[in-house]
């Protein structure tokens, strides 16, 4: 049975990072917004929306084009505009500026992920989640090393929020890496046409996809709530912007191992089971952050991104294996357009912040994983159809 192949899978998933890197660097840059423009909490959970929409909202739209087409060359361009529009982020002059800067870096994400995970399932062989969970750790380690960098550019060499624009170096030289190894990636590309493979493909249960893009909605709940709101949390309590940042990180890393652990676990005990024990964990260890507080809510908070962004890759391989005539189109539903609803949530969230406090939108957080549990139990059982090794689209250079 041919396994994962580690030279495609290093290229993806380097790319992975690069993109979310630049978005993880989103949540460390807002107290300096804040400050800088004067923003209310809805008004910065409003740049997590706009980053959400630009890059989830419209993945759907670039997996039809990767199903239909195929498009290798998003690859580069996709970290390029994501590490370009957040430096631009950095030095926008106002506002309006700021929102396009942070929605153009959304894009870049956007272009990227649907065609990046299609070619990830090409490249894992039979273990299809143990393969994805690969590519599902270069994103969440992205996004872990994004407030990282920035917070490095503006606090460590003191190069204020301007350094922020550093974050666009490592998209930069990635895409490089990218573009000589694109043929190499275009060798796992099916020789069979779009309409044949969609033909000789399992039907798709949209029954178990819809189930399960609202539980990735309610898992987006949690993470993009804490992503948004733990550095500002922190700063409220009184610890430095630089503390916020680096908590936030450990959260984010600790969604990387997750990763790790979650696909050979799935590959051995099942998706479903995964799913159900990661997010019944999640809620209690979400609200002892909040309520406990201390080196234990640190702790608990730590323990909760390995069990909330832990679940990502098993997520991922489950769309398409319910959608496995489009594997493009379920890639893009599952992390554009039902994470997409976590950026919304967040906003909300802030809104709630405004209107009552911070505590209590950080607890409503624990909501999201506690909901996905019931929704688990109702998720069927999905085909592990060794069809999808030679499924939907062509590769285009």
């Amino acid at each position: 049975m041919r396994g994962v192949d580690r030279k495609a899978m290093a290229a993806l998933s380097s790319g992975h990072l690069a993109a979310d890197l630049a978005q993880g660097a989103l949540p460390a840059l807002l107290p300096y917004l804040v400050v800088k423009f004067d923003l209310s909490y809805t008004m910065a959970a409003s740049l997590v929306l706009a980053a959400t929409i630009s890059s989830s909202i419209v993945q759907p739209a670039f997996g039809l084009w990767s199903d239909a087409r195929g498009a290798l060359w998003l690859l580069p361009l996709g970290v390029v505009l994501a590490g370009l529009g957040m430096a631009a982020a950095t030095v926008a002059p106002s506002y309006p500026l700021l929102l396009v800067a942070v929605l153009v870096s959304g894009l870049g994400v956007a272009a990227y992920h649907p065609e990046g995970s299609k070619f990830a399932s090409y490249v894992s062989g039979a273990r299809r989640a143990s393969g994805m969970s690969l590519f599902s750790i270069g994103g969440n380690l992205g996004f872990a090393l994004g407030p990282l960098v920035a917070s490095f550019a503006i606090v460590t060499l003191g190069l204020g929020l301007a350094g922020g624009a550093l974050v666009a170096v490592p998209g930069l030289a990635i895409a490089v890496f990218l573009l000589v190894t694109l043929r190499y990636l275009g060798e796992f590309a099916p020789a069979v046409t779009g309409r044949e493979a969609r033909a000789a493909a399992a039907p798709s249960q949209h029954r178990g996809l819809a189930l399960l893009i609202g539980v990735i909605g309610l898992r987006s709940l949690a993470h993009m709530g804490l992503f948004t709101f733990v550095p500002l949390w922190e700063v409220a309590q009184g610890s430095s912007e630089a503390y916020g940042t680096r908590l936030l990180a450990a959260f984010l890393l600790a969604g990387a191992l997750g990763t790790l652990v979650g696909g050979p676990l799935a590959d051995r005990c099942g998706r479903r089971r995964v799913l159900t024990w990661s997010f019944a964990a999640a809620a209690p260890l979400v609200l002892t952050y909040v309520v406990v507080g201390g080196w234990i809510g640190a702790a608990a908070l730590v323990l909760s991104g390995a069990a909330i962004i832990g679940t990502f890759g098993v997520s991922l391989v489950m769309s398409q294996e319910y959608m496995p005539g489009r594997v493009g189109m379920a890639s893009g539903l599952s992390i554009g357009f039902a994470i997409g609803l976590g950026g919304i949530a967040a906003v909300s969230l802030g809104a709630v912040a405004d209107a009552i406090d911070l505590r209590t939108a950080l607890l409503l957080t624990a909501a999201g994983p506690a909901l996905a549990v019931a929704l688990t139990f109702l998720l069927p059982p999905s085909r592990r159809s060794a069809r999808l090794d030679t499924a939907a689209a062509p590769a285009s250079l």
